[in-house]
């Protein structure tokens, strides 16, 4: 459990709070490049508790406040002019540094304009992802992390909306133990539906992934540190001599790094709306083969209403929740989707969990270590000291690489260096992913 406190600190994300402070010096997932408009790319988005408008300028994009510093008139009806946003109410032009450089109605030797700068943030797109930078000064080179360095062409990227804090999604997502029960099938489904690729046969166990870790229900957990934040291993005791070994990652300060499938990997970020809504932003990439966005755009549109990338299966109709489904096919009887089993499990906890009465065990070790980095790291960065994963220049980012998530199985006295080994080989195989990682060193348990 934490003090009420600490609880406050690591969950209040608005500006000028510690938290808030800390994430905005890191790059943050503002859009999907996919959910622009394509006649009028303006989109209004609130991000860290902050108003701004999104736009498209010919050399990139724009992230400027929401309201004009006139008279507080929503920017995101204005019109989309000159590398800028004019606003409809007088006219106040604002280009991508969120500089007034026009204003019609006044006299035409004023230099009143000069005087005009409202918010403005810079951005670069990613994998289909838009990322902004809200920080004080120079923002800091991007990592060479494999979602950034993946070529567009073997990557998929999408959203989604959850309402409750960031926190409780990132947790759900370097918790090993709950893939076991929250994910189970009762019987699996032949129909193809997004997050089954959980249920792909790890290689050499011919098993699926879902029935190996729902046979296999406790896992030895173990959490060590790395540049990138945290490895987490999960070990599950398959024979007398074999185990499956599963290993995720903490990309911190809040996205996580999954192995979905034998060539498939994805990194989700949780990024605050304010604090007590949050979106998650994915890039998912396959090591082997080319994605087909289209069809893998439409499997997921067809689960969530725009605008807002809100699931179809939320509170409001009990994430879905089938008593049969739940007895006959899936543990949850939520559906297919794993990410409404996430969804609920997290949403369910209430909009900002209290984690003042909740009993953490010995499974709930990548939980707790990660609250202890975080509240390090928040600490730190108020007092000017140095953050995990933060690269000052290029050759740090450079170094930032993988990070490696991989099931694989191996023998019980050689599974700390097997799963580098099997990594190293699906790389050495990959079309694209060939040296994009430095073998990783790390402590023996």
């Amino acid at each position: 459990m934490l003090k009420q406190e600490d609880n406050e600190k690591i969950t209040r994300s608005g500006p000028g709070t510690p938290l808030g402070s800390l994430l905005r010096s890191y790059w943050q997932p503002a859009a999907l490049v996919s959910e622009m408009p394509s006649e009028r790319p303006v989109k209004a988005i609130k991000l860290l508790g902050e108003d701004l408008v999104l736009f498209k300028k010919s050399d990139g994009w724009g992230l400027i406040s929401r309201f004009c510093a006139h008279r507080g008139v929503d920017l995101s009806y204005g019109r989309l002019e000159n590398d800028g946003v004019r606003c409809l109410y007088h006219g106040w032009l604002y280009d991508g540094e969120g500089r007034c450089v026009e204003q019609p109605a006044e006299p035409e030797h004023s230099q009143f304009l000069g005087k005009i700068r409202i918010a403005n943030y810079p951005c670069v797109e990613r994998n289909g992802i838009i990322f902004a930078y809200l920080g004080a000064g120079d923002p800091p080179p991007f990592p060479h992390y494999d979602c950034f360095v993946a070529p567009e062409e073997y990557t998929f990227a999408f959203k989604g909306l959850w309402e409750c804090n960031w926190l409780q999604g990132l947790e759900g997502g370097i918790d090993p133990s709950h893939v076991s029960f929250l994910h189970r099938f009762i019987q699996e489904d032949p129909r193809e539906v997004y997050g089954q690729q959980f249920s792909e046969e790890v290689e050499g166990t011919g098993k699926k992934l879902s029935m190996l870790v729902g046979e296999n229900y406790r896992p030895d957990i173990e959490v060590e540190s790395a540049d990138h934040g945290l490895r987490v291993f999960a070990l599950r005791q398959l024979t007398e001599d074999i185990k499956h070994v599963r290993v995720t990652n903490l990309l911190f300060p809040n996205a996580f790094v999954v192995p979905f499938g034998n060539s498939k990997v994805f990194t989700q970020w949780h990024v605050p709306i304010d604090d007590e809504t949050h979106y998650w932003y994915m890039i998912w990439y396959d090591f082997a083969e080319r994605t087909d966005k289209d069809t893998l755009l439409q499997q997921r549109l067809e689960g969530v209403s725009l605008p807002d990338y809100r699931p179809l299966r939320n509170r409001s109709n009990n994430w879905g929740f089938d008593a049969r489904e739940q007895k006959e096919l899936t543990y949850t009887g939520m559906g297919l989707d794993i990410n409404v089993h996430d969804q609920w499990a997290v949403e369910s906890m209430g909009p900002i969990q209290d984690r003042t009465v909740e009993r953490l065990g010995v499974s709930d070790r990548a939980v707790t270590a990660n609250r202890r980095l975080l509240l390090r790291a928040i600490d730190a960065f108020a007092a000017g000291g140095q953050t995990p994963a933060h690269p000052v220049g290029e050759d740090d980012a450079a170094a930032l690489t993988g990070p490696l998530a991989v099931d694989t199985i191996a023998a019980n006295d050689v599974w700390q260096t097997r799963w580098i080994e099997r990594e190293q080989e699906r790389r050495k195989a990959s079309p694209w992913a060939a040296g994009t990682a430095r073998a990783e060193a790390h402590a023996d348990a």
